[in-house]
């Protein structure tokens, strides 16, 4: 079975800073390389935007999200960059952020920033998130609500809150401007259009997040005092269970180390994912080796993968395996070869041999544990991507 995700050719449209743009498959990529072939890539520096708008606002659109370690994923970004697109001059754009955010509020289009840390993510609190957010539209009377369509928690939130406020609803929106929104019904066979609801929930990749401008940005201290209240409401927290990284699906796995050609001792590999707490992925040689079974293999002909930390040892990256991994957050790459096609991918490139860099983790990860005096797993697969990227 083909897994490969891809954008649906019979979306109609995107909307971009451009205005409202057909999306067309690859154009995307054709762009980039342009790009990275007229300004020479990294060196390239963009120029300072303006600001959408400094008119005095007159009515607000409120997008809501929950943020992953401090950051909001492309979903999220997208249907901020939605609402900012389709602002007209004296309308606020203000970003209500559950959990604690780090990024750049401004630059993703938001003039206020909410930011409620008491929410984790991790946490299931649908009566609190659904009071907290009804309390910023108390707050701020927006004339629409936009959230991401997902399925971490955005998504239930819109509809709990469409059906608290009696508020009329669009979901699994794949088209939109400033009049109306649009998507599939039936199956896909049809498509349904309507007037902009009050609270919209917008499909991933319906909107290009890249704007031409940014917001004001300011943050707002705003406090919540219900997070308190689900003690005794209805709904349990059961917590998250933890299972091993090695019996997790590649598709759900949030961290992954993988091999390629050049990893030859595939044991202290294993050792090495272990230790990390991250699950094992392969390139299709090293499968085709018979290094690792057919379900390890990450690419176009094998699984898809959305990983917050994907490390690739010693994989040049064919167009195969790129696709694999293009929904990736950090990809972090250690090769001899600093042209490799994973290097203009990676958000950081190790040039060095993966065999000697896997061996010198495992004995830095011995060393760690032999200092502290525990056989616990000693690095933490977040801290240790993202502290590399920063």
């Amino acid at each position: 079975m083909n897994t490969l995700k891809r954008i649906d050719p019979r979306r109609p449209f995107t909307i971009t800073a451009e205005g409202l743009r057909r999306i067309t498959l690859g154009v995307t990529g054709v762009a980039a390389a342009l790009e990275f072939a007229t300004h020479g890539g990294a060196s390239h520096r963009e120029q300072p935007k303006p600001r959408r708008t400094t008119a005095t606002p007159q009515r607000v659109m409120l997008v809501a999200a929950h943020a992953d370690r401090g950051a909001l994923d492309d979903h999220a970004r997208q249907t901020l960059a939605g609402a900012a697109l389709i602002a007209d001059a004296t309308t606020e754009v203000v970003l209500l952020v559950f959990g604690e955010f780090s990024g750049d509020a401004a630059a993703l289009g938001a003039d206020k920033l909410i930011e409620l840390p008491m929410f984790d993510r991790r946490t299931f609190a649908p009566t609190d998130e659904l009071n907290a957010l009804a309390a910023c539209v108390a707050a701020y009377a927006p004339v629409h609500v936009f959230l991401p369509d997902n399925a971490t928690g955005d998504g239930d939130l819109g509809r709990r809150y469409a059906a608290a406020a009696n508020a009329s609803v669009a979901t699994h929106v794949v088209e939109i401007d400033a009049a109306h929104v649009a998507a599939y019904v039936h199956a896909n066979t049809a498509f349904a259009v309507r007037e902009l609801p009050e609270v919209v929930l917008l499909a991933a990749n319906a909107v290009d997040p890249k704007l031409p401008f940014v917001g004001a940005g300011e943050r707002v201290m705003w406090r919540f005092d219900g997070a308190a209240a689900s003690a005794q409401g209805a709904v349990r927290d059961l917590g998250i269970e933890e299972i091993d990284a090695a019996q997790l699906a590649l598709e759900e796995a949030d961290f992954i180390v993988s091999a390629g050609n050049g990893v030859s001792d595939v044991p202290a590999f294993e050792r090495l994912a272990a230790t990390l707490g991250a699950a094992i992925g392969a390139s299709r040689v090293a499968v085709d080796d018979g290094k690792f079974t057919r379900d390890k293999q990450i690419g176009a002909t094998g699984k898809t993968v959305e990983a917050s930390v994907y490390i690739a040892f010693g994989i040049s990256g064919a167009v195969q395996h790129l696709q694999g991994i293009k929904d990736c957050r950090h990809v972090i790459a250690v090769n001899l070869d600093a042209s490799a096609p994973i290097a203009r991918r990676a958000n950081l490139t190790v040039i060095a041999d993966a065999q000697e860099t896997i061996a010198a983790l495992n004995e830095a990860a011995a060393a760690a544990r032999t200092a502290r005096g525990t056989g616990a797993a000693l690095l933490n697969s977040t801290a240790v991507a993202e502290g590399a990227l920063a």
